[in-house]
């Protein structure tokens, strides 16, 4: 087995598996989040956004990817191959949030979920297949997570060293979801989980053209830059 395909399906697994292990709980969590004192609701409610699709791809979070892409293009000797970085991280961040973006949607179409602003009249685990309703049956998976895990999920694979600081800041968009009630923590899980395999699966799709990343000895990408002897390419 192929090593993008095998870690496709662990990590796949592991979405299960705490997806699983999450649902006996989502309404008893939710329902203490969302009763937490009123400050801490209305302090989540103010940064819960930052967790979009529309704010990275035309707000802030686009002013931050692009102030990476120069400060890698700066770093680059020539105008062939500072172009070529250029494009290359482009093109990475947008078939990462992009397949995101186009995933968790379908899911949410298919799956149809309550969400937790329904739980006194459908309780937690109220679904509705393919029935393309409306907002309030759209909670799994959670598209605010899903845009933040390939957001930093993205940055993690590019600077492996800020990995937990970038984990930590995916995981805080997550759990607001959950206390302003837009979501159980199944649904956030999900979420942020679809966002970490497509900057993976994205990362493996440039490792093979050497675009960016290199694969290891173990077979994982790594960016270029942190081999010994870098390829030009």
């Amino acid at each position: 087995m192929n090593r993008p395909f095998s870690s496709s399906l662990w990590l796949l697994l592991a979405t299960v598996v705490l997806v699983a292990a999450l649902l006996p709980f989502d309404g008893a969590i939710s329902q203490r989040a969302q009763a937490l004192p009123p400050e801490i609701v209305a302090f989540n409610a103010r940064i819960t956004d930052f967790g979009t699709f529309s704010w990275m791809i035309y707000g802030s979070g686009s002013m931050v990817i692009i102030a990476y892409i120069l400060h890698r293009v700066s770093r680059s000797e020539g105008f062939s191959s500072k172009s070529k970085t250029a494009w290359r991280l482009a093109l990475y961040f947008l078939v990462t949030i992009g397949s995101a973006s186009a995933l968790v949607h379908l899911a949410k179409l298919v799956i149809g979920r309550a969400r937790p602003e329904l739980f006194a009249e459908h309780g937690a685990h109220s679904l509705s297949f393919l029935s393309g309703q409306e907002w309030l049956f759209q909670s799994f998976p959670s598209g605010h997570s899903a845009a933040v895990g390939s957001f930093f999920g993205a940055f993690s694979m590019l600077a492996p060293r800020l990995r937990i600081v970038f984990a930590l800041g995916a995981l805080t968009i997550g759990v607001t979801r959950v206390i302003v009630g837009a979501h159980y923590p199944s649904d956030v899980a999900a979420g942020l989980l679809v966002g970490l395999w497509t900057a993976l699966m994205a990362a493996f799709l440039f490792a093979r053209k050497v675009w960016l990343f290199r694969l290891d000895e173990k077979g994982w990408p790594r960016p270029k830059s942190s081999f010994a002897t870098p390829l030009n390419s």
